[in-house]
């Protein structure tokens, strides 16, 4: 789906961040974040450098992927679901967007990979717009299709995860540029912030799936 240099760029990132030419944008919790104008859309790409304290890799991988779970603790989820076409899965997700801007839905394919460098486990997760003949745009819904999202989780050396992330979308409409950049800067470290109390609560989340 994703080629094996895609994998190895994404993992240069973890030993030095690859910012040349990036802007540096705002940092926060922990957490840096970059950007690079696209002069195409006027809007930017990120590159976010950070760590979540005391939530292991692994479960921060499993609940990334999980996307039952992610129904659960992202109220900005309205319709997240994947499906099979042609032998090839994609997501479909539906993002509530505040009024009275429309929602957003996305259509895209998803790979991950469990690697290893330097002695330690890396998780990495690849996703990229893609069509599916199978699920139509929706009327009132503005379909997103040029969106693209990687994350790198790994060992911080303790007992918590040291992520990197790469992010990209053109939400499209008449929403100003000025507040979808504003939004990614508060948007982002809000995200890691969810994320990692979804973290926290996800053993108990398993336990009570696992009953019912």
């Amino acid at each position: 789906m994703f080629t094996d240099d895609e994998f190895a760029v994404l993992m240069k990132e973890l030993d030095q961040p690859q910012i040349d030419g990036w802007e540096f944008f705002t940092e926060s919790h922990g957490i840096s974040i970059y950007r690079l104008y696209n002069e195409e859309s006027g809007l930017y790409e990120y590159k976010i450098y950070g760590t979540l304290s005391d939530v292991l890799p692994d479960c921060s991988a499993d609940v990334y992927m999980d996307l039952e779970y992610r129904k659960v603790w992202d109220s900005y989820a309205k319709e997240l679901y994947e499906k099979e076409e042609n032998g090839k899965k994609v997501i479909y997700w539906n993002v509530n967007y505040p009024w009275p801007m429309s929602n957003r839905d996305y259509v895209y394919k998803r790979e991950m990979r469990e690697l290893e460098h330097n002695g330690n486990k890396v998780w990495i997760v690849m996703a990229e717009s893609t069509e599916c003949l199978s699920i139509p745009e929706k009327s009132g819904v503005i379909r997103v299709d040029d969106y693209k999202q990687s994350c790198v989780l790994t060992t911080d050396g303790k007992q918590g995860s040291k992520a990197f992330m790469r992010y990209y979308d053109n939400p499209k409409g008449m929403i100003p540029t000025w507040l979808i950049n504003w939004g990614a800067k508060t948007g982002v470290p809000s995200f890691l912030t969810m994320m990692q109390e979804a973290c926290r609560g996800y053993p108990k989340y398993l336990e009570s799936r696992n009953k019912s």
